[in-house]
């Protein structure tokens, strides 16, 4: 917002200093991400910029890293890009399969914490729950229990059951991990919910599934599918608890990376880490869009 006119030297002076602090906080927290963007097209197996580079030359530059993570683990990379390249790549790809291990792991730890995290919060948000804020308390606490407590614990409780090393196993983690992500969205939508919509319908002869879904639903959507992006990014980069639940099978892409920084480093990996910015960004603008969509269905926001 501009300055009012009658603004002292001594306002105006803070004003763009405040401004000038804040573009120094801004840089300094997108400075680590921006950087690996140019620096994935390097031309040469390096992580720093090379003197082509610094003089924007065009053979310092390379989509090589990107190519590589295609035929990286292919049985016949030579071959003329066709129809039995593709399917090569898809079969025997590792960085194709371990996206697709994400993909999965995290579609099925999405709809299960959705579920689950959607259920807590609806019970979570009426008066007559008794002992509120312990089970609240309870149900966040992977958010603020440190990671490598939560995945040791896991570790040694799925290895009694027989869900160590397993898909099912990594899925219930990674819903565990995500539930919390859910509660805190939904139940931030339905502060705003109009308890006596869910009485008339009631009134009006509805029973509490349709209740649910044609009332409730329509209005705590866009809190639910916030949610659930939050539970799907907490699971597609989380690390540690696959380290310790996950077997030789369940490579993602987060552990593949941990693997090359420790084994081979590459490129390659700020290749991903540039897909995945990008990737982070299109879900955080959806997650804006669903919170704004909200406060207009709520009646907080101006249509």
């Amino acid at each position: 917002m501009a300055l009012p006119a009658y603004a002292s030297p001594l306002e105006r002076a803070w004003h763009y200093t405040y401004l000038v602090l804040c573009g120094l906080i801004f840089f300094f927290l997108i400075a680590p991400i921006v950087v690996i963007i140019p620096l994935s097209f390097n031309a040469q197996p390096y992580f720093t910029f090379t003197k082509e580079m610094l003089n924007f030359n065009p053979a310092g530059y390379s989509s090589r890293w990107y190519d590589l993570l295609l035929t990286f683990g292919m049985q016949e990379p030579q071959l003329e890009r066709g129809w039995s390249w593709w399917m090569d790549a898809w079969q025997h790809s590792t960085w194709i399969g371990v996206a697709k291990n994400s993909l999965i792991i995290g579609f099925f730890a999405t709809i299960l914490a959705t579920s689950l995290g959607t259920l807590a919060a609806l019970g979570l948000s009426r008066p007559e729950m008794p002992y509120r804020r312990a089970i609240m308390a309870v149900l966040i606490s992977p958010m603020i229990v440190p990671i490598i407590i939560t995945a040791t614990g896991l570790f040694f409780f799925y290895s009694k059951v027989g869900l160590a090393h397993t898909y099912p196993g990594i899925i219930m983690a990674h819903a565990t991990l995500g539930i919390p992500f859910v509660i805190i969205t939904v139940t931030a939508t339905l502060v705003g919910f109009d308890n006596s919509l869910s009485r008339a319908a009631a009134n009006m002869g509805a029973n509490p599934r349709t209740t649910f879904f044609k009332i409730i639903m329509p209005l705590i959507l866009p809190g639910v599918v916030s949610g659930a992006l939050f539970a799907f990014v907490s699971s597609f980069d989380e690390v540690v608890v696959v380290l310790f639940v996950g077997g030789y099978e369940q490579q993602t892409i987060p552990r593949q990376m941990w693997n090359g920084i420790r084994e081979q480093i590459s490129p390659a990996i700020l290749a991903v880490a540039t897909i995945l910015v990008f990737f982070s960004i299109a879900l955080l603008t959806t997650v804006e869009l669903l919170r704004r969509r909200s406060e207009r269905l709520r009646g907080m926001s101006p249509g």
